[in-house]
C-alpha cells in the first residue's frame, strides 16, 4: 500500500509518498499520488521530522529507507548523489565519472532531473562544471536556498 501526506516546509509544501517499507518520492508542491491513501504514517512522520531538522540546519545526514523507482543507470546516479558530502558540490562530469560513464554528463543530468526523492537524494548538490547552477525540480531559488543552508552550516 502507498501513503502520502503534504508537509508544509519552510521552502514550501512537499508531498511525501511512501509504502510500508520506504520513502518513494518527495514532490515539490501539493499533489495527490495515484493509488495512494492520504495518511500520515510513522515513516512519513519520520521523513517530515528529518526534513524539518535538515531545513533548520541541525541534520546533515538522513536516516530513512529509500526506494526510488528508476532505471539501473538512474539508480547508480542517485546512489552516487548520496555520496556527495553535506555542504559540498560535484559537477555532472564528476558524477558521470563516479558511475563509470565519463562521457555521460547529459545522461547524468537527465537522471538528476528524474530524481524522485529530492533533498534526501541531494541532486541540488550537482552543478555545472563552471560552477553554474543548472536547473532544479523545485526551482533554482530553492536550489540556492538549500546550497546556502548547507554552506552556512558546514562553515560552523
Amino acid at each position: 500500500m502507498k501513503y502520502w501526506e503534504v508537509y508544509e516546509s519552510k521552502i514550501g509544501p512537499l508531498t511525501i509518498t511512501c509504502d510500508d517499507e520506504a520513502v518513494l518520492s518527495i514532490d515539490f508542491g501539493r499533489s495527490e499520488p495515484e493509488n495512494a491513501i492520504k495518511e500520515r504514517t510513522e515513516l512519513i512522520g519520520r521523513a517530515e521530522d528529518q526534513l524539518e531538522e535538515y531545513l533548520a540546519g541541525t541534520r546533515t545526514v538522513f536516516d530513512l529507507p529509500l526506494k526510488p523507482a528508476g532505471t539501473e543507470f538512474q539508480k547508480r546516479v542517485w546512489n552516487a548523489l548520496l555520496l556527495i558530502p553535506y555542504g559540498e558540490t560535484k559537477s555532472y562530469k564528476d558524477i558521470a565519472v563516479m558511475v563509470d560513464n565519463p562521457k555521460g554528463c547529459r545522461a547524468v543530468g537527465m537522471a538528476n532531473n528524474r530524481n524522485p526523492i529530492p533533498i534526501i537524494i541531494p541532486c541540488h548538490r550537482v552543478i555545472g562544471a563552471n560552477g553554474s547552477l543548472i536547473g532544479y525540480g523545485g526551482g533554482l531559488d530553492i536550489k540556492v536556498k538549500l546550497l546556502e543552508l548547507e554552506r552556512a552550516e558546514a562553515l560552523l
